[in-house]
């Protein structure tokens, strides 16, 4: 393996405090330096080390220092977009990575790709400390909505939910200086998945009508996006509260996940296969599983997921595994315990490590939960769950 010299790293520099990173941040000591060029040089360094590790350690772990200087990258983009000489091909280049980022989504470990895209931000970062041409600042300011975005997306699925909203307020911030709507639309849909998968599905629902009400009448992925999502949060308040609140969702449900149906019939065709920055239809099939097992309807789920699974590659990994568990949901609900276990076991053990993300583990915990909610926790529950531990 290449030492660091080689790769053309400097040595981290010494931490200017003893307090933990998520206190220095409370404290106000770290955006202290945040205009320092050496710094910021460092917290790039510290990225490339830690793609160092995951190349010869793919179970290698993040440490304090490493989120410390991913939120200090986030900040300086913020610094440079409120506060931009870059060529036409350079931007041209720039926008080809990005496109390429968001086609590798699926298929990339998430910590892998979050390292290059968290580089690939403090370039343009550094562009847009210099003024620019109002063409190339606009066109800089959606490769910072799409770049934080989609950091935000893989903050998602690491868990790091607090960092996800950050880096969405950044790509918000961004998007505001480009005045696209589609742009705008989609950071609110993606937005919403934090408070989905991390918080309050009531709030869910308030992004994904926000993201539904900048795209309007347009056509544009948030159009198909949005009711999908919404389908899917009011799926969660209804199994949580019950009584009235269930009803209504059985009610709005059937027609948010129509019109998600006939807006991604109408998507462009480049929009429709692309899984990041746009919508396809096996993300949509997914979603609408997703939906109706929460809303206890296995069989229409069962359908949906493995329809959706039919159109997924098998690369696509983090999809097809949360499809999946998916469908072990849908076996706990068919009365069917033991099986629903086995297959949310296999499928976590059969993804290689790398590729375990936080959120494919959250899920199958909710599965242990819920079976052991509903028969008590047997022996099958207790293997279960000490596989999970040792996965």
């Amino acid at each position: 393996m290449p030492s660091l010299h080689d790769a053309g790293l400097r040595p981290a520099q010494p931490a200017s405090s003893g307090l933990p990173v998520e206190m220095a941040f409370r404290l106000g000591e770290i955006p202290d330096g945040l205009s320092d060029p050496r710094e910021a040089e460092d917290d790039d360094d510290m990225v490339r080390r830690a793609q160092l590790r995951m190349l010869a350690d793919i179970a290698a772990r993040v440490d304090s220092q490493f989120l410390g200087a991913v939120e200090r990258i986030r900040r300086r983009m913020d610094d440079a977009l409120v506060g931009g000489t870059v060529s036409s091909s350079m931007l041209d280049q720039w926008e080809e990575t990005a496109a390429g980022y968001g086609s590798q989504y699926m298929t990339v470990p998430p910590m892998r790709l979050l390292c290059d895209v968290l580089l690939e931000i403090g370039d343009v970062r550094r562009m847009c400390e210099h003024r620019q041409p109002l063409d190339f600042s606009e066109r800089l300011c959606r490769l910072a909505g799409q770049l934080a975005g989609l950091a935000g997306m893989l903050m998602i699925d690491v868990g790091q939910q607090r960092m996800a909203r950050s880096f969405f307020r950044t790509a918000r911030t961004a998007a505001d200086e480009t005045g696209d709507r589609h742009l705008r639309a989609w950071v609110a849909v993606r937005e919403a998945l934090v408070p989905l998968y991390y918080g309050d599905p009531s709030e869910a629902c308030a992004l994904a009508r926000t993201g539904a009400g900048l795209a309007g009448r347009n056509m544009c992925v948030a159009a198909a996006m949005a009711p999908a999502l919404e389908a899917r949060a009011l799926a969660r308040v209804a199994a949580r509260r019950g009584g009235p609140a269930k009803l209504q969702g059985l009610r709005r449900v059937p027609a948010l996940l129509d019109q998600a149906h006939d807006a991604l019939a109408r998507l462009a065709p480049p929009e429709r296969g692309d899984t990041a920055f746009g919508y396809t239809e096996r993300q949509l099939l997914f979603h609408e599983g997703d939906t109706l097992v929460t809303l206890g309807h296995g069989q229409g789920a069962e359908r949906a997921f493995t329809r959706a699974l039919r159109l997924y590659s098998a690369d696509e990994i983090l999809d097809r595994s949360l499809a999946t568990l998916g469908l072990a949901q849908c076996r706990l609900a068919a009365g069917e315990p033991e099986e629903a276990l086995r297959l949310s076991r296999d499928t976590v053990l059969s993804v290689p490590r790398e590729h375990r993300s936080e959120i494919m583990v959250r899920a199958a915990r909710s599965l242990g939960d819920s079976v052991a909610g509903r028969h008590g926790e047997f022996r099958a529950v207790r293997e279960y769950r000490e596989a999970l531990v040792s996965a």
